[in-house]
């Protein structure tokens, strides 16, 4: 996968090819065709292991001890940190899921997509519920606004290399907190 998202880097999604990807990762194109049906295969793979990466690299970081509002801002924090350690996941990523399309021209990654990032931010907003720390919601909404407003956040850091992301999160965090927090 390493190859793949390099590739995508280096010459945009519809420049990437599967012979200059083969030959990144030193293995023979055969062996590529082998287990991918073509370049949309191996890109939709791509796209979903790098996702899977970078949201463990995220969770992997977090005390899920604390309290739930401390979580949350923490991962806020550490997902703005990927514009600094993982900007050519992120980079692939945006460029493949913007160009993956189904053969009716249909958007190929979807909010199921998501779905185990969804499931993973529902429960910790049900246990925020249960502690108190965060008020009655519709744990699915908020985990699709949450998610909706990271995947904006490293986007616009993307744009502007000049705001520091650490920054930005925590701003972003105070004000998905302000929606989520239970009122006394």
């Amino acid at each position: 996968m390493v190859a793949a998202i390099q590739e995508v880097v280096d010459r945009g999604y519809e420049g990437a090819s599967l012979t200059r990807i083969a030959l990144r990762a030193d293995v023979a194109k055969g062996l590529v065709w082998h287990y991918f049906s073509g370049k949309d295969d191996l890109m939709e793979a791509t796209a979903k292991a790098t996702m899977e990466t970078l949201r463990e690299n995220i969770v992997d970081t977090l005390d899920f001890g604390q309290p739930v509002p401390d979580v949350i801002r923490a991962a806020l924090r550490e997902a703005a940190s990927q514009i600094l350690t993982s900007r050519n996941e992120l980079v692939a990523l945006s460029r493949i899921v913007h160009n993956l399309r189904r053969p009716d021209g249909g958007e190929r990654v979807t909010t199921d997509f998501y779905e185990e990032t969804y499931l993973g931010q529902e429960e910790l907003f049900r246990r925020g519920q249960a502690e108190g720390s965060l008020g009655d919601f519709d744990t699915r909404v908020m985990a699709v606004t949450y998610q909706g407003s990271i995947d904006t956040m490293l986007a616009y850091l993307e744009e502007h290399p000049d705001v520091e992301p650490r920054a930005y999160a925590a701003e972003l965090a105070e004000i998905l907190l302000g929606g989520m927090q239970a009122r006394s």
